[in-house]
This record gives C-alpha cells, structure tokens and sequence, in this order.
C-alpha cells in the first residue's frame, strides 16, 4: 500500500524524510518534489523500481535517466568536469537545469551493465528544493530521477501535489507531499562538445 507523508516545505520532518530513504535503500520508489514538478525517484541499486519506471513510462532499457546529486563534487565522482563544466556548473547550481556530460569511469557499475552501458553521457542535476536535498542527504548517495510524464498522461501538472497524488501515488511506494513546488521542465544544456549549448529551454531559462 502506498504511503504519502505530509512534509513541511522548508523544514522537511527528519522522521518522515528518513522514512522515506529506507523505503528507497530497500528497493522502492517514490514521488518526490522538485525545482521542477514531482518526479519519480529510486536508488541507484533499485533494479526493480526503475524497471517499474520504464513499465510505467513505456520506455526501452536504453532511456537514460537523471542523477540527482548533492554537490559539485559528487557529480564530478559520475561525470567527467572538465574547468569549463565545472564553472558552468558551479554557476548554474543548485537549480532547475540538467547537464548532459561525459561519464565518469567511476559510474556505478550497475548503470555501466544497464542497457545504458554504451552512452558515454549521463544527464547530472543538482536540484534546489529543501525535501529533495534532504532526501539525498538522507540517502547518502545520488539518486535516479525520471518526470512524471505517462503515456496516457500527458495533461498531468506534476508540480501541483493533490494532481500527482491522485494519478500517480498508486504506482510508487511512498510520496513526499510538499505541497505545490514550481513547475518544469528543466532546462537542459548539453556539455558533449567544445562549447556548452542549451538544447531545451525549462521553465526557468537559462543564459550561457
């Protein structure tokens, strides 16, 4: 049976958000507010919950899914930063914004095996809400993020907390209700060649 926890939007409840963390250490998935709308979250080891993602969103074992990390230098253990990535980075984080980046020889060795093995990117996000940094914190580790966007769905307002619940809270675990957060898409800029290019404008833009 799913489980929704009402969390304070700027001081998150340490009980519920590490309620939340075991739920995702043991396998499960959640929804979880963002700068971005609520997105579906697992554990980096969450084989089981990410397959449920690519049921969910009918997607193949190739998708490539976001990290959510903490800090520059956990994003810099999954992707390679050169100085300009890195003052890119530095400058437009925490934040809305996903980065496209070459992989790190260090990536997990479940995301080298995965369908995905054969990228040499990862997308990276450091996200600038209070509850989802407070699960990462809880979590100790990047976490794996994908939007809310289902098939049959498309109309859904992922950053409004009553419509997620309503739609989505049946095929996850657990929810982290924060209430209302702001609305997506990220923004996206793609850092795979010689200069840094914006190839999706979000909901926040973004100016390189």
């Amino acid at each position: 049976m799913s489980q929704r926890f009402d969390v304070h939007p700027v001081t998150p409840q340490e009980r519920l958000i590490g309620k939340a963390a075991e739920t995702l250490k043991s396998g499960g998935l959640a929804l979880c507010p963002s700068d971005a709308g609520y997105a579906f979250v697992w554990a980096l080891s969450g084989v089981e919950a990410e397959g449920r993602v690519l049921r969910l969103r009918q997607l193949d074992s190739r998708h490539p899914f976001t990290l959510l990390c903490r800090t520059l230098s956990e994003a810099g253990r999954l992707a390679r930063l050169d100085d300009p990535a890195f003052r890119l980075l530095r400058s437009l984080t925490p934040g809305s914004c996903t980065f496209i980046l070459p992989a790190s020889p260090e990536i997990p060795k479940r995301l080298k095996n995965s369908g995905r093995s054969k990228r040499r990117d990862i997308g990276i996000r450091l996200p600038d809400h209070v509850v989802t940094r407070a699960l990462l914190e809880a979590m100790g580790e990047p976490l794996l993020s994908a939007s809310l966007v289902l098939p049959d769905e498309e109309g859904l307002a992922s950053h409004e907390a009553e419509s997620v619940a309503e739609r989505s809270l049946r095929w996850v675990d657990v929810m982290l209700d924060a209430g209302d957060c702001e609305p997506g898409p990220t923004s996206i800029v793609d850092c795979m060649g010689d200069e840094p290019v914006v190839v999706r404008q979000g909901f926040h833009p973004v100016t390189l």
